[in-house]
């Protein structure tokens, strides 16, 4: 076969690929669901990517503040009890991460671009924050979330040794940032990305409670952040009222 026909060849199945990814997208797009909480950070996530794409979904209401997540009749649907869950069909999903990253592999020509699909080095390292917000970032901020929203809610006291502890750990990591964001307007590139999306359910928690001067002093990072917590996206995310709407978002 000629380098030219080859061409047109490798073209053509490129254009086949994405009509096939958009009509599979179509097709799906009302039959989503979701099993969650309208409070959980993880549930926050994957909802923040469903609006990003403006996408419609069904919600079905786990009750964590009476264990619902936990009792018989949710525990086949996650044997972990953990939310969210997210269905396409017959294809059921959980961790709000992998959820994320599916939402927007199938829908990478809707809405908001939140990977760089076409150039595989971008990729790169927009997966490389998005690992940095899970190994590092996410381990010390959901302590501080716990001890400082979490427990009290319960009627528990935070124990600030731990919180102090704590901090000390977010700091450093935050340093990281301040130095990345003097020259990205992101934290994987000059746009809006998972990577910085992920962080988003922990942030919004932690700039209610007195860590907020972790992300206040670093000026760059209080630029980040207060860019990425304005998003519409995130605000809907954030609206418990919307969740309990019987319409689909």
């Amino acid at each position: 076969m000629s380098s030219s026909k080859l061409s047109v060849t490798l073209a053509l199945m490129i254009v086949s690929m994405s009509i096939s990814y958009e009509a599979y997208a179509l097709a799906h797009k009302d039959e989503y669901k979701i099993y969650g909480y309208p409070s959980s950070p993880n549930t926050r996530r994957a909802l923040a990517v469903l609006h990003e794409k403006g996408l419609s979904f069904d919600r079905i209401t786990v009750n964590l503040t009476t264990g619902d997540q936990q009792k018989p009749s949710f525990l086949p649907i996650n044997p972990f009890g953990q939310v969210p869950v997210f269905l396409d069909g017959h294809l059921k999903l959980i961790e709000s991460r992998a959820i994320s990253l599916y939402i927007e592999t199938v829908h990478r020509s809707r809405g908001t671009k939140l990977l760089n699909h076409k150039n595989y080095k971008k990729m790169g390292t927009e997966t490389i924050w998005m690992y940095i917000e899970s190994f590092e970032f996410d381990p010390p901020a959901s302590i501080l979330v716990w001890e400082q929203t979490i427990k009290p809610m319960k009627g528990l006291k935070a124990d600030y040794k731990v919180v102090n502890e704590t901090e000390t750990k977010l700091g450093k990591v935050l340093d990281v940032y301040e130095e990345r964001l003097k020259n990205s307007r992101f934290l994987a590139s000059n746009r809006f990305t998972l990577a910085d999306l992920f962080h988003l359910p922990n942030i919004e928690y932690l700039m209610n409670t007195t860590t907020k001067r972790l992300f206040e002093t670093r000026p760059n990072v209080h630029r980040w952040v207060a860019k990425i917590t304005a998003r519409p996206a995130w605000k809907k995310a954030c609206d418990a009222k919307a969740w309990y709407d019987k319409k689909k978002n």
